[in-house]
C-alpha cells in the first residue's frame, strides 16, 4: 500500500529547529501530525493490521535540488510517522525496518511517499 503525505515543514528539520521557541515548534508538529493522520486515513481503504512488524519505505521527493541528510529527513518526519501510526491504529514501534530514499523534485511536487509492507 502506498500513501502520499505532505513534505515535512522546513522548521522541523533539526538544523533549522535550533534556537526556535518550543511552543512554535510544538504547534507545527501538532499540525503536521494531524494533517498526516487525515491524509493517511483518506488513503487507507479498509487496510487492517495483521499483527506483525510493518516495513516502511519512505521516499522524500525534495522541494529543490538540495539533498538533505537522510537522518534529518527522518527526524523531521517524526510527527508524520506518529500521525500514520494513529491512522493505522498501531504502535509506531512496529515500524521496522524503515528504508529511506531521497529524490530531487520541485516545490510543486514535494511530498513524502510511504510504502507499507507487512511481514516480509
Amino acid at each position: 500500500m502506498k500513501i502520499e503525505l505532505d513534505f515535512p515543514p522546513m522548521q522541523l528539520f533539526p538544523n533549522r529547529a535550533a534556537g526556535k521557541h518550543w511552543g512554535t515548534l510544538y504547534q507545527i508538529k501538532s499540525d503536521y501530525r494531524e494533517s498526516s493522520t487525515w491524509l493517511a486515513k483518506s488513503q487507507l481503504k479498509g487496510w487492517k493490521h495483521d499483527g506483525g512488524e510493518i516495513h516502511l519505505k519512505l521516499t522524500y521527493i525534495m522541494p529543490d535540488k538540495r539533498m538533505r541528510d537522510a537522518d534529518n529527513c527522518l527526524a523531521a518526519s517524526k510527527a508524520a510517522l506518529d500521525g500514520l501510526s494513529d491512522a493505522l491504529m498501531v504502535n509506531d514501534r512496529l515500524f521496522q525496518p524503515i528504508e529511506i530514499r531521497r529524490v530531487v523534485g520541485t516545490k510543486a511536487t514535494a511530498k513524502l511517499l510511504v510504502e507499507i509492507q507487512e511481514n516480509i
